[in-house]
């Protein structure tokens, strides 16, 4: 039995009609032909409105007009699987959506043109936001145990106005806890100041911290007030600690205790208020027992020690910091891009990361200078990140499985093999954890 053509195309109308996705169809001129109900609460768009105009005037996603995705289907015969964009709906508003392509043919077997269905991902980035909240603490992002641990005392170590040392690597984020510290604490509407220790000479350093007077030295022409005095009714931070002087250590024990000090060519002190957070890279109490770092000073700012893993120690976050990185990015540069391909994140995951998460960042940010459309691939990040012409895990003669068996293994190592705790800190389910190390042949050393 012959249908008439109108009946037929009220059949896929009603079929098209019913998918969850967005669906619409284009000629071979990329104008749209047909266009579910889906796409039209996505977009905003009615159906009467989209039939017939270019799909680049209904969907205006960031990638339309220099690399539009169902074109590419088109000319290359290349289905695209899953793109995340983002879109310019009707109301003006941008979403995030997921695209799919693939070609439209006719009976014959003979390209027509093209189709492609999208999703709204504006749920699912809603979702992924609350649970970065969730393991954050200001703009600290990590769901690693010993970091959540941290988070868990940063409130009550704010609230109180004892002196606090921040051990951690280069790069682990130490100015980002001094600072979380000062936002929480009753001084939050004071400065806060800091200054890098051990990029001074020890002159300039004293000069620095605790400024100078006219004429306390030749090309002192003027009072200029030290970062003490700058301070005043905030916070004070010294990072690399470790680096200062005898002399500087023995005045900063001074004002740390009398809460007084004198700038250079001064004849009276200064009071400060002043609360002082250091940090180092540095193990202190080596330097404490081979005779340099002062004793009583190490004992007087170490009254609360917070430790800092490395990135190396902490890789279950790097995909958090991914989504933070790319979040911040967005909104310096202007650009939307929504994610980072599989492999990309598979590199980042075997890196080893000895700028800790300051490299992460630059990482990040080098791709983003890189990175035209929206999604950051491979050939996005330095080459110092994916060695060997962009093949990471052939490089390192790693698979994904095998990538994955290692960042169990040194989570269950971290936590001594027990697996509730190396659950929670990778953040999956118990019987999950259980069932990947059956699949991947995990044993315990003692079993």
């Amino acid at each position: 039995m012959n249908f008439p053509k109108k009946q037929i195309q009220a059949h896929h109308q009603i079929i098209l009609d019913s998918i969850a996705d967005g669906v619409f169809t284009v000629d071979m001129e990329m104008s749209i032909t047909s266009f579910n109900r889906a796409a039209e609460e996505i977009t905003g768009f009615s159906r009467n409105d989209a039939v017939g105009l270019p799909c680049f005037d209904v969907l205006r996603a960031n990638v339309c007009e220099e690399n539009c995705l169902l074109r590419q289907t088109i000319e290359t015969e290349q289905p695209v699987i899953n793109f995340p964009v983002y879109i310019l709906r009707a109301d003006k508003k941008l979403i995030p959506i997921s695209v799919t392509t693939a070609l439209l043919k006719d009976a014959g077997g003979r390209t027509i043109g093209g189709v492609e269905t999208f999703r709204d991902l504006t749920a699912v980035d809603k979702l992924r936001k609350v649970i970065r909240k969730q393991h954050s603490f200001e703009d600290i992002v990590s769901k690693n145990a010993k970091m959540q641990d941290l988070f868990s005392i940063l409130p009550q170590v704010a609230e109180s106005n004892c002196s606090v040392l921040i051990e951690g690597d280069s790069g682990t984020g130490k100015e980002l806890v001094a600072r979380a510290i000062h936002n929480n604490s009753p001084v939050r509407d004071g400065p806060f100041v800091a200054i890098n220790c051990g990029a001074l000479p020890d002159s300039l350093c004293e000069s620095e911290l605790f400024g100078y007077k006219a004429g306390a030295f030749t090309d002192a022409k003027k009072d200029k007030p030290g970062r003490f005095a700058l301070a005043q009714d905030g916070t004070l931070f010294l990072d690399e600690i470790g680096d200062i002087s005898p002399a500087v250590q023995s005045r900063l024990l001074r004002v740390l205790e009398e809460k007084v000090y004198e700038p250079l060519g001064a004849t009276k002190a200064c009071a400060t208020n002043a609360r002082v957070i250091t940090a180092t890279n540095q193990n202190l109490q080596k330097l404490v027992s081979e005779g340099k770092f002062r004793d009583d000073l190490y004992f007087r700012i170490d009254i609360v020690k917070l430790s800092l893993p490395p990135l190396s120690k902490r890789k279950e976050d790097i995909p958090l910091l991914l989504d933070h990185f790319i979040d911040q990015f967005n909104h310096l540069s202007g650009k939307k891009i929504v994610g980072i391909s599989q492999k990309a994140v598979a590199a980042l995951m075997l890196h080893d990361w000895p700028g800790n998460v300051r490299e992460l960042e630059n990482a990040i940010e080098h791709a983003f200078v890189l990175c035209l459309d929206g999604m950051i691939r491979l050939h996005h990040l330095p080459a110092r990140v994916v060695p060997q012409g962009g093949m990471p895990l052939a490089a390192t003669g790693l698979s994904l499985r095998e990538a994955e068996k290692r960042t169990i293994v040194r989570a269950l190592e971290r936590n001594q093999w027990k697996k509730m705790v190396t659950a929670r800190e990778l953040d999956i389910d118990k019987n999950t954890l259980r069932r990947k190390i059956k699949r991947l042949g995990i044993v315990a050393p003692h079993s």
